[in-house]
């Protein structure tokens, strides 16, 4: 398994020793964003930032994001150039899309990817986009957006247990799959069309977005992957120390899984 950290599990820490507690956790990689209470990378250089990471071990896997990337207008094209830009620089595989998400349902995707597609070819950059499942989200089908793709290498899709959940599941595309966000839901009194991100925690026993089953199929088919912890709640922001958690949090993945193949 591959794991790797999503810095919105521990946006409280500073980002170098973000980068720290992903090598100590034996993670593949980590992935940054844009969109906290701090600035990117730390503020740190980008090119100083890819270089420290992989003094450490790690890939950085991904740098978001874009929002919202199905709004296409001058200044989204302007934001995507500049993420293209930092991600190169910081040595990224990749950069995420984020779609709309206030409820308009507003959004052109397929004018949005057309307009991005050479954006990409030109850096040799992946685009990452994510399907949200909330009801309010632009763009919840993976299968309408594998169908907008069509067999374009430059866009892969995240597959996101939670989302997949509030989706109301179906069809999953290894083959067409750049990473896997992982978090679990356990309050057990929400509905799952009341799930929000602040309810994502680190899986364990109580999961109920059926996390182990989503990655056993995801393998069984081909993935073969990152597997990107991305928890939203305040309390696992709030951890003293995250490397326990986490760890354990791992090791409860692992053991499922090698019980499963056992």
């Amino acid at each position: 398994m591959q794991f790797a950290l999503n810095q919105m599990t521990v946006p409280n820490l500073a980002f170098a020793d973000f980068v720290v507690l992903a090598r100590r956790l034996g993670c593949i990689g980590i992935e940054a964003r844009n969109d906290l209470e701090r600035p990117l990378f730390g503020g740190m250089d980008a090119v100083q930032v890819g270089k420290l990471i992989t003094d450490n071990g790690l890939r950085l896997v991904g740098l978001s994001q874009v929002y919202p990337f199905n709004a296409w207008d001058a200044e989204r094209e302007t934001a995507v150039r500049d993420l293209i830009a930092t991600a190169t620089a910081a040595g990224a595989e990749t950069i995420s899309l984020i779609p709309r998400n206030d409820g308009t349902q507003a959004g052109d995707l397929q004018t949005a990817l057309t307009a991005i597609l050479p954006m990409l070819q030109d850096a040799g950059m992946t685009a990452l986009i994510e399907p949200l499942g909330f009801g309010r989200s632009s763009l919840r089908s993976k299968a309408e957006l594998i169908a907008a793709i069509g067999g374009e290498t430059h866009f892969k899709i995240v597959h996101d247990t939670f989302h997949h959940t509030l989706a109301g599941g179906g069809p999953i595309f290894p083959q067409q799959t750049g990473i896997v966000h992982i978090s679990g839901v356990t309050d057990p009194d929400l509905t799952v069309d009341q799930m929000e991100d602040e309810h994502r925690v680190l899986v364990d026993q109580n999961d109920r977005l059926g996390n182990i089953s989503q990655l056993r199929d995801l393998m069984a088919a081909g993935y073969d992957g990152p597997v990107s912890f991305e928890c939203f709640a305040r309390q696992i922001h709030a951890l003293a120390d995250p490397y326990t958690a986490i760890k354990q949090s791992i090791d409860f993945i692992t053991s499922e899984l090698r019980r499963d193949a056992a």
